[in-house]
């Protein structure tokens, strides 16, 4: 049997004819950059988010950096975030001509660990930017604490936690801003690059809209130096279908994640990731952690399962960020778990009797 990582194709061919629809609007229309297409995007994914408001972008690199230049945060300044997370995250605030400043994480959540974060502040700290890896939150409410004892900005970097909660509350509605990515094998994935930023502080969500936009409010009237970062009609249009299927694609994942669960709860060798009392994760991925990684993928591999590894490198091991002057042992716990991490095929389609193969492969190779 084949199990691919991602089937983005059987997803597509249960919504194709709405799909068409919607492209064929953009089409008619000729509203190809920005445009009611990603207005009304931003109308029903604001509230989604239950956040006042959403700006639609190019992709999810640009909504940390709009996120950032719109909380005015710039150069010289410093800003916490996590040590194991795509490297956007960090580029974003290099883009600013801030300082990324790293903090290790947790071992049962794999997030940003907020007991460690009050050693990491200086007096050039201008925000935090908890990262809600694989597609559960951080622990908000101490993060959310400490910002406000230090008087910091809090940037959630939502790329993988579309619908995730934390207490009731939907991920990108906690901190100044929330950044979402739309990178097509997200949750809510677009059918090429696309982002956004929700957030409930009016003043910077004026000025996030002249940044992506050249910096302007009426066109050739340039209010500060921008940058084009705007979303194309035709990704508003793809998102605003997909996201009337993301809670139903949403709860199949969350299926998934427990058949997995309960398959592998007794496998010894095999430690699995835990959602917390206060979480509704939505498992953008499904990992496991294993001391001989890189056999066991080779090993599923052979059988036809398609495996992934998220991520192989924490930040301050990058030759990207070597002048940052961080070393190898200086976060032990993001560097262990990037040794022995392994992303099992996660998708809404996924089928009982692939998840029944592809665990009945682990245990064949751990015994």
């Amino acid at each position: 049997m084949k199990v691919p990582f991602l089937d983005l194709k059987a997803q597509y061919l249960t919504i194709k004819e709405e799909i068409g629809e919607a492209l064929q609007k953009v089409l008619d229309t000729t509203a190809f950059a920005g445009g009611p297409f990603v207005a009304e995007f931003e109308k029903s994914f604001a509230p989604y988010c239950q956040a006042d408001q959403a700006i639609g972008v190019g992709n999810g690199t640009d909504a940390l950096w709009v996120a950032l230049i719109g909380l005015g945060i710039g150069k010289d300044d410093e800003v916490i975030t996590a040590v194991n997370t795509f490297i956007a995250t960090a580029e974003a605030i290099s883009y600013c001509g801030a300082k990324p400043v790293f903090v290790d994480v947790e071992t049962d959540t794999f997030n940003l660990d907020p007991a460690q974060i009050e050693a990491a502040i200086t007096p050039k700290t201008k925000a935090i930017i908890p990262v809600h890896l694989y597609g559960q939150m951080a622990n908000m409410q101490p993060i959310l604490d400490i910002a406000k004892k230090h008087g910091l900005f809090v940037i959630e970097d939502a790329s993988q936690a579309h619908g995730a909660e934390y207490n009731g509350k939907r991920a990108g509605s906690l901190g100044d801003a929330g950044c979402f990515s739309f990178y097509p094998g997200k949750n809510l994935g677009a059918y090429g690059e696309a982002g956004a930023v929700v957030s409930n502080n009016a003043k910077a969500v004026d000025i996030m809209r002249m940044f992506r936009d050249h910096g302007q409010k009426q066109k050739y009237y340039h209010g500060m130096v921008g940058w084009n970062a705007r979303m194309d009609g035709f990704q508003g249009a793809v998102l605003s279908v997909k996201l009337k299927h993301l809670p139903a694609w949403t709860e199949a994942r969350r299926a998934h994640a427990k058949k997995y669960n309960e398959l592998l709860a007794n496998v010894s060798g095999v430690t699995l990731a835990k959602e917390q009392s206060w979480a509704k994760h939505v498992y953008h991925i499904y990992p496991i952690f294993v001391e001989k990684r890189d056999e066991l993928m080779k090993y599923l591999g052979e059988k036809g399962i398609a495996t992934g590894i998220h991520y192989p490198i924490p930040l301050h091991l990058q030759e990207a960020y070597q002048e940052l002057g961080y070393k190898a042992g200086q976060f032990p716990i993001a560097e262990h778990l990037a040794a022995r991490q392994v992303s099992l095929p996660m998708f809404a389609e996924l089928t009982d009797e692939q998840i029944e193969y592809i665990v009945s492969e682990i245990k064949q190779f751990m015994a």
